[in-house]
C-alpha cells in the first residue's frame, strides 16, 4: 500500500517488489550464514547410532509434542488470519497491515520478555504459562463483536505466543548432551515443519466446510492441548542450571 499510495506503483507491481524484496532479504541470511566460523559446531558430532538412549527418548517425546503444536499452527498463518479480518469485519488492506507491524513488534519484544521470565519460573514454566493464555485469547477472537475487540484479543495473543519459540530452543539444547544438540534441534525442527506445512493445507477447507472461524477455534484448541501435555510431561526435567538454582 505504501509503494502504490507515495511513489505512484499499481498494486500488481508493488506486490511483485515486495516478494523480490522479501527474496533477497532471505539470500543475504544465507550469505551471512557462509561466514560463521566452524568454532560454533562440535569438532565430531555424533552418527544417528552413537546419539545416546536418553537423548533419543528425550526428543521422541519433544518432537511429538512440538509437531501437536506446529499442527496447531498451521491453521494460522498470517494470511488466512488476514482473510479472515477482512471477511469478517471489512479491515481493509491498510489497517491490516499496520495490525501485522504492530504483531510482529509485539512478537519481537516477547523474546526478550521470555528471557527475563525464565529466569525466574524455568523454561517449561515460561512455555507453558505465556503460551496457553495466548491460545486463550485466540479462540476468543472468531466470538468477538467488533472489530476493535477482536484485534484486542488477537494483540493479546500475539504478545504471548512466540515467548516459548526462544525458551523452546533454550530448552532442547539444554536436556542433551552438547554434541547432541544439532541432532535433536535438526529432529525437533523438521518435525514442527511438516506439521505445520500439513495443517497449513487444510485451514481452508475448514475454514469453508465447517465454520468461517474454525481454524481459529482448531488451531487454538490444539495449541492448549499441547500446553497441557508439555507440562504433564516435562515439567519435572530441568536443564542442568536451574537445578543448580534450586
Amino acid at each position: 500500500m505504501a509503494l502504490e499510495r507515495w511513489r505512484g506503483i499499481e498494486a500488481a507491481r508493488s506486490y511483485h517488489l515486495i516478494f523480490l524484496g522479501y527474496a533477497a532479504l532471505n539470500l543475504l541470511g544465507a550469505v551471512a550464514f557462509v561466514f560463521l566460523s566452524p568454532a560454533i559446531e562440535i569438532e565430531r558430532p555424533p552418527t544417528l547410532a552413537q546419539v545416546s538412549r536418553a537423548t533419543k527418548r528425550i526428543v521422541t517425546k519433544l518432537a511429538a509434542l512440538f509437531s501437536l503444536d506446529a499442527f496447531g499452527g498451521g491453521f494460522l498463518t498470517d494470511a488466512l488470519v488476514a482473510y479472515w479480518f477482512f471477511r469478517r469485519f471489512g479491515a481493509n488492506e491498510e489497517s491490516l497491515g499496520l495490525l501485522f507491524f504492530a504483531v510482529h513488534l509485539l512478537n519481537a519484544a516477547s523474546h526478550l520478555g521470555a528471557a527475563w521470565l525464565a529466569r525466574r519460573i524455568g523454561l517449561v514454566n515460561t512455555m507453558v504459562f505465556t503460551h496457553l493464555p495466548s491460545s486463550v485469547f485466540l479462540m476468543a477472537v472468531p466470538f468477538a463483536p467488533s472489530l476493535p475487540v477482536a484485534v484486542a484479543f488477537f494483540l493479546l495473543r500475539e504478545s504471548l505466543v512466540e515467548m516459548d519459540v526462544p525458551t523452546r530452543q533454550s530448552y532442547i539444547a539444554a536436556v542433551v548432551r552438547p554434541e547432541e544438540r544439532t541432532f535433536a534441534s535438526g529432529v525437533t525442527n523438521l518435525t514442527r515443519n511438516t506439521f505445520w506445512a500439513a495443517a497449513s493445507s487444510l485451514a481452508g477447507f475448514f475454514m469453508q466446510h465447517v465454520a468461517f472461524g474454525a481454524p481459529l477455534v482448531v488451531g487454538g484448541g490444539l495449541k492448549i492441548v499441547y500446553d497441557v501435555l508439555l507440562y504433564h510431561s516435562f515439567r519435572n526435567v530441568r536443564p542442568p542450571e536451574e537445578k543448580r538454582n534450586l
